[in-house]
């Protein structure tokens, strides 16, 4: 006697009944009847991963490739025989989802504070929420599905006026933020006599003299380092004039002008030195940049801390400088093999820019005069300074040959860092105020004291 034939299995509802598209895989709950162990759930006529939870009930695992386009796609669950066979259809809908802000914009004051904004969408719409901007946090709120509220932090601002954004699945989100406190205006660098303007100078190798024309003290010459050292001045005591310094196989030596000599050893052989105000403090870290393994290494000689970040590589060239305004220099590399500079900006976050090729000498300085430093290149190849100044924008000049050594420097105190550059004993100085000057001061071996930085 033939067997009965099998009942086929039925399905009377499914949870959920309709998705999002991109709200990415999920399980879907088939309840209905004459369900068996080996019954699989089908979508579009493809077999799922089902589980058996009963002859009542299936769960399925629906990938996220499955619900990228909207569209109505056919349940069904099949039984092979000797089962019942395909089972009715019943179909889930994939409808499009689309996003909105409320509010889209929000302003603050400089002392920053905390804000919100609501996600309007539909049910099984998900989303995820980014800052753009290190100084806008999101502090609740980063990922939902359906409708939410994204929740905020801005913190305070001490620089230039500022604007950063929030993004949602394509949608923005505009904070504005009023400037800080108008600060002083940034100490130049190369200073020797606090006048507020670089001065020309020279390191004798031949005899370690350090040859100083000050713009307001005039000549002056004191015998500090050796042939072989590194030159690092800067204001290591905060007291606005560049202290002599040189960096000597991992030990420093510093002449400062207000607090006297120091000699610390920190760093080794073949390091970098580097030493800017990275604290913000008004003055100068001991620090160096390790190009064996990319990192920088810093002694803060207020509060004798140690810290360090690892950002470059081997081949890289430091050029440390504030490019965010907010008084401390930032951690920075060109890549010559690529013409790439990397930032870490210290305010503003990461940023990453094409300028330049392998032959270039990185300059970067002020030469706008927004308090920013500018990313800047001299090109041996046909003495050409090229500019990306972060206020005025781009421009390039003639000034120089290709075996000068660039300067750049603010000579005539109007907040701007003028080209300029070394040729054997002169000094030629395009000053932004004052105009066109030459000097002759140095000779053919002398090792200009503001080319310290450049490679």
């Amino acid at each position: 006697t033939p067997s009965a034939p099998k009942t086929a299995p039925t399905i009377q509802t499914i949870s959920p009944s309709s998705r999002g598209t991109g709200s990415g895989a999920f399980e879907l709950v088939v309840m209905g009847s004459n369900f068996l162990t080996n019954s699989v759930v089908r979508w579009n006529g493809q077999d799922r991963v089902t589980t058996f939870v009963s002859a009542t009930e299936l769960r399925a695992q629906i990938l996220a490739s499955d619900v990228a386009a909207a569209g109505q796609y056919a349940v069904t669950v099949f039984t092979p025989a000797p089962g019942g066979g395909t089972s009715n259809a019943v179909n889930l809908t994939v409808f499009n989802c689309t996003y909105a802000l409320n509010p889209a914009t929000a302003s603050f004051t400089a002392a920053g504070g905390s804000g919100t904004t609501g996600v309007v969408t539909s049910s099984g719409c998900t989303w995820t929420a980014t800052s753009t901007v290190s100084w806008i946090t999101i502090t609740a709120g980063a990922s939902g599905s359906g409708s939410g509220t994204v929740n905020f932090s801005v913190a305070a601002n001490t620089g230039p006026a500022r604007s950063g954004t929030i993004t949602v699945n394509g949608q923005s989100f505009s904070v504005s933020q009023a400037a800080g406190t108008t600060s002083a205006p940034p100490r130049p660098a190369f200073d020797f006599d606090g006048d507020g303007r670089a001065d020309v100078s020279v390191f004798r190798p031949d005899n370690g003299v350090w040859y100083l024309l000050g713009s307001s003290a005039g000549f002056t010459g004191a015998q500090f380092g050796v042939a072989n050292d590194q030159l690092a001045p800067s204001d290591f005591d905060g007291d606005g004039r560049t202290d002599l310094a040189v960096y000597r196989d991992g030990k420093w030596y510093l002449q400062r002008s207000r607090d006297g000599f120091l000699g610390i050893a920190f760093g080794a052989v073949g390091d970098i030195a580097v030493p800017f105000d990275f604290t913000g403090d008004g003055r100068a870290e001991i620090a160096v940049f390790r190009p064996s393994n990319g990192g920088w290494y810093t002694f803060n000689l207020v509060n004798n801390q140690v810290a360090s970040v690892q950002f470059g590589q081997a081949g890289d060239v430091p050029v440390a400088a504030d490019y965010d305004g907010d008084g401390r220099a930032d951690v920075a590399v060109y890549r010559p093999s690529q013409g790439t500079w990397y930032v870490q900006r210290s305010r503003d976050g990461f940023i990453g820019i094409a300028f330049g090729i392998e032959s270039d000498k990185p300059v970067p300085a002020d030469y706008d005069g927004d308090g920013r430093a500018d990313i800047a290149v001299f090109r041996i190849e046909n003495g050409v300074w090229y500019i990306q100044r972060s206020r005025e924008g781009f421009t390039g000049v003639q000034f120089g040959v290709g075996t000068d050594k660039p300067t750049p420097a603010d000579y005539d105190g109007d907040g701007r860092a003028d080209v300029a550059v070394y040729r054997e004993g002169v000094w030629y100085l395009q000053r932004s105020t004052q105009g066109f000057t030459g000097v002759a001061f140095g000779n053919s071996t002398d090792k200009p004291i503001i080319n310290a930085f450049i490679p």
